[in-house]
């Protein structure tokens, strides 16, 4: 309650308020950055409330980021939503303010911020933009716009409610969200559908998946797979959540080719916790849902090494 009052107290301080979230968005990033906006807009319609980051028109439905000039930061107070690290902020400019708030679901790894407000056992950051709506919904104002945008952040981040983090008091939030003037079914078709090239990069993952017998598995997407499937770095995302569906896999890495040659791991796990292993590999995350990066395909076989022992000594 105590980092819910000041993050308020903190924020009636200032007449402009930027928001930021990390690179490469996913739903919850952006509901939490937009949903926490709409809140701050309806209830303080005097401040100057703008939200920054590249926009994706994959998620225009989400709502589209401002145009904020350099000077803008000066007395700004900056609000960094859903970034566990620093180097992972959308826009550099998120230093530049004369104060910052970190709100965020991911292990506190990078303490950054002069107010942090950390859970890493909440289901998404939109279900903790709810929480400090809640906290002081006497003096805050849920819009409608604002309830559909905080959902979308859960049903996203949760697998539409099919992660472990998801906990009865996220079903309970997705429940009081749902009362508000949108529609919930609206939000859960978009998060689900898929277009025909993404629908057939899915067919790739499921035929070309490597499951080992410990219950390991992995996929390398590179330049040259990708490449017939007309797709970004960012729409692979949306084809991680696959193996988990198949009974005998219990973690799994998803290798993707980057521009500088290397790979980024997009990295999984159905029992055993997997963010050590992401920490030893330049990344870190959730315990069950991390990333990394290595550098060449030797790496990638020393990972897929290292991920077939961790699940094998975990049972």
């Amino acid at each position: 309650m105590a980092e819910k009052t000041e993050i308020l107290n903190t924020i009636k301080k200032y007449q402009t308020i930027i928001i930021h979230r990390h690179k490469r968005p996913d739903p919850d990033a952006i509901g939490s950055q937009m949903g926490l906006a709409q809140i701050l807009k309806a209830s303080f319609p005097e401040k100057n409330v703008l939200c920054v980051g590249k926009q994706y028109s994959s998620f225009a439905w989400l709502g589209t980021v401002d145009e904020v000039a350099d000077d803008q930061y000066k007395d700004a107070l900056v609000i960094v939503v859903d970034t566990a690290n620093q180097p992972r902020v959308d826009d550099d400019r998120y230093n530049q303010g004369k104060s910052m708030i970190k709100i965020d679901h991911h292990p506190n790894d990078d303490a950054f911020g002069d107010i942090q407000w950390v859970e890493d056992q909440a289901s998404s950051t939109s279900e903790l933009v709810y929480d400090f709506y809640d906290a002081n919904h006497s003096e805050l104002t849920m819009p409608d716009e604002a309830a559909r945008l905080l959902y979308a952040g859960i049903v996203g981040d949760t697998g539409r409610f099919m992660y472990p983090a998801t906990s009865s008091h996220t079903l309970a939030v997705a429940s009081k969200l749902t009362e508000y003037n949108f529609s919930a079914s609206e939000v859960n078709q978009i998060e689900d559908e898929i277009d025909i090239p993404l629908a057939r990069l899915s067919a790739y993952v499921y035929s070309n998946l490597n499951i080992l017998d410990s219950g390991a598995a992995y996929l390398v997407l590179s330049d040259e797979v990708l490449e017939p499937f007309n797709l970004g770095d960012e729409s692979t995302s949306a084809v991680v959540p696959l193996p988990g569906r198949i009974k005998e896999v219990v973690s799994w890495a998803i290798f993707v080719q980057q521009k500088d040659g290397g790979f980024r791991i997009r990295l999984r796990s159905k029992g055993p916790a997997i963010n050590e292993l992401a920490k030893e590999y330049g990344g870190g995350g959730h315990e069950l849902a991390s990333g990394a990066v290595v550098e060449n395909e030797d790496q990638i076989k020393e990972f897929v090494a290292r991920l077939d022992k961790l699940v094998s000594e975990s049972k």
